[in-house]
């Protein structure tokens, strides 16, 4: 105000002298003035107004009734404006925030972590700092502006801060391979073991953590929080250490699982163990934590370490045998969109369950949106007449029905959720590294994600449960599931896969049948080559899309992406094709070098180490291509 009146003065002073030269000019210079003076005055009047309104309502709206006015509050409290000024606050304020000079017509945002005035009002309190001290701000709307009343809690947050700091986490960590340890294949496995094991005490003592040796292959760490985020921040660097170890011309891997933020050890211990199972239900060699619920994954990068042993089949197997013995009917049902491997497994239950057990028993596909319809439609003309969409399968439901859920685990990808939601028991069989998102409904959950496809974990239970039971079409189908996952026996092939083909194969599957059944028409072909042909190559990852709509779509996408692989400095592919009209789907690739399920699972999908997928809803194809990119980079680096 004091500026303005000076400049007025001046205006009026500097009309007079213009008087003695030009009378008309002098006038108009005069009325300027005057005018200028008025709205000077005008606007502050409404100012003060402003300002006596609000603080006004805030002595109103005061946090404590018995108070008579803001500057008899035992707290610091400022009343700012709509933009961000602070139009009064009380001396507690100006010892707490400024001391050399007087914060009126300042700017509140140094004093709210420079954060936004509308996001302060939204929330019902603020965590903020000034100068080493913290403060918890409180918010009330007056007028158009605010009162902000400010809470120093340093002593109690810094002492939170040291609590959390020493707060104690229990990791579960186990040898992904112990029995290879003792195998007579590697007579150096114990001197294996022992350096493996003295990497994980070195690790231990450099880390001041508590580690025990709970039994062969298995330990137990108990940890301060603080050391477990330096861990986290350095990505659990004792994988690489350990993966140096070789036995059996194998590196050594461990799994860990750790349970943090948790009240007590006990409970800390049995999140533990959760994360632990969710470490080797993804493969082995990783790090699972789980926090309130949430997982967080490192490491994952080796392939799955095949088990040997059956001893898991067998145990399993008695306990489907009573289920099956228990039910009236019996519901297959694998992934949507499903696929030789999905039908192939599912053909090799429904002859268990038919043939050994009697019991009446439906397939639950969508045969025209299957990628299986060749061998669907082989498997019908031999009189399989079993095939039932999820609308007919529905009426089928009960609390005596056991549900088989083959080839996924995900609630999300399976062929109908409510047709497992009202069947009385549940069985999951599955080859694919376990998601966050699994169904948790199953009395047996068969997992075994060092196994190359579903087709081949099916194949070993059918000789414990029925031997006798098996087609030469159930045979053939249950081997074209094998060889689809395992790209003709090149990938995530183990001992047991071809243990598995070779008692397909003395059961009557004919290779050259099964070959037929992957014969691409020439339309098909040709759509898959131009497909191949405009990939371009990022970070050793093959990239196709399929701009211009084709018949069978993602048929052709899946070949293609197989065939992408063939490329050199290829290690990954991945083409991306349009769904429908508001969904874009990725299919994805590897011969293990990548590991594509952790790829697909930052886009919202899962899978397999070599063979994974996504679906994005609402995106378009350029759009979906540099998530994908972005992702490739982040994982890459």
């Amino acid at each position: 105000m004091p500026v303005y009146l000076i400049f007025v003065v001046l205006m009026l002073a500097m009309s007079i002298g213009t008087y003695h030269y030009n009378k008309i000019l002098s006038f108009i210079e005069i009325g300027v003035s005057i005018i200028a003076f008025t709205v000077v005055l005008l606007f502050t009047v409404n100012f003060k107004k402003y300002v006596k309104s609000v603080v006004t309502e805030a002595l109103d709206a005061s946090f404590d009734v018995n108070e008579k006015s803001i500057e008899q509050l035992r707290l610091p409290v400022a009343v700012v404006g709509e933009y961000g000024e602070i139009l009064f606050c009380n001396t507690r304020f100006r010892k707490t925030f400024s001391t050399d000079s007087e914060p009126e017509n300042d700017k509140i945002f140094p004093y709210i972590s420079d954060n936004d005035l509308s996001y302060v009002a939204r929330i019902d309190s603020l965590e903020t700092e000034y100068k080493d001290r913290k403060f918890t701000v409180y918010s009330r709307r007056v007028g158009s502006g605010l009162m902000l009343l400010y809470v120093d809690n340093t002593f109690y947050k810094n002492i939170a801060k040291e609590y959390n700091k020493t707060k104690k986490s229990v990791a579960m960590i186990v040898f992904d391979n112990p029995e290879d340890f003792s195998s007579d294949a590697d007579p150096e496995g114990e001197t294996s073991r022992i350096t493996a094991e003295r990497y994980l005490y070195r690790w231990a003592e450099k880390h001041n953590t508590l580690l025990r040796k709970l039994s062969d292959g298995k330990f137990i760490a108990i940890f301060d929080d603080e050391i477990l985020q330096k861990q986290i921040e350095k990505r659990f660097k004792i994988l690489d250490r350990i993966r140096t170890v070789t036995v059996a011309s194998r590196p050594v891997t461990v799994s860990i699982g750790i349970g943090r933020d948790c009240a007590t050890l006990t409970e800390s211990s049995k999140e533990a163990k959760r994360a632990l199972d969710m470490a080797q239900g993804r493969g082995g060699d990783q790090v699972a934590v789980l926090s309130k619920g949430e997982y967080k994954f490192f490491g994952g990068v080796s392939k799955s370490v095949e088990k040997t042993t059956k001893v898991r089949v067998r145990v399993i197997s008695e306990s489907i045998r009573e289920a099956i013995e228990k039910a009236d009917k019996v519901l297959i049902m694998g992934h949507r969109f499903s696929d030789l491997d999905c039908i192939g497994s599912a053909a090799g239950v429904y002859a268990v369950v038919t043939k050994k057990f009697k019991k009446s028993a439906y397939i639950v596909t969508d045969v025209e949106r299957s990628m299986a319809k060749p061998m669907i439609e082989t498997l019908a003309n031999d009189n399989y007449n079993v095939f039932l969409s999820s609308d007919r399968a529905f009426s089928h439901t009960g609390e005596k029905t056991l549900c088989f859920i083959v080839d996924t685990h995900s609630p999300d990808f399976v062929e109908s959720e409510k047709i497992y939601k009202n069947c009385g028991n549940v069985i999951i069989i599955d080859h694919h590294r376990k998601m966050v998102n699994f169904i948790d409904k199953a009395s047996v959950f068969f997992h075994e994600p060092s196994a190359s496809s579903c087709s081949e974990l099916v194949t070993e239970l059918v000789e414990y449960l029925g031997d006798d039971v098996i087609s030469r079409l159930e045979a053939e189908a249950l081997l074209a599931g094998i060889m689809l996952d395992t790209k003709n026996f090149v990938v995530n092939v183990g001992s047991r896969t071809f243990e598995a083909a070779a008692y397909l194969r003395k059961k009557g599957a004919d290779t050259v049948a099964v070959r037929d059944v992957f014969a691409n028409s020439l339309e098909n072909y040709r759509d898959k080559s131009r497909l191949v042909a405009s990939a371009q190559i990022y970070h050793h990852c093959a990239i196709a899309v399929q701009e211009e709509p084709i018949p069978n779509s993602r048929i052709v996408c899946a070949q293609a992406a197989d065939d992408l692989l063939t490329i050199q400095d290829s290690y990954a592919s991945f083409v991306i094709s349009t769904l429908d009209l508001h969904t874009v789907n990725i299919s994805a690739r590897s011969f293990g070098k990548i590991n594509v399920q952790l790829i697909m699972e930052r886009l919202g999908g899962g899978g397999h180490q070599t063979m994974a997928a996504t679906q994005l809803v609402g995106v378009s194809l350029s759009e979906a291509k540099e998530q994908l990119i972005e992702v490739i980079r982040e994982f890459t680096e």
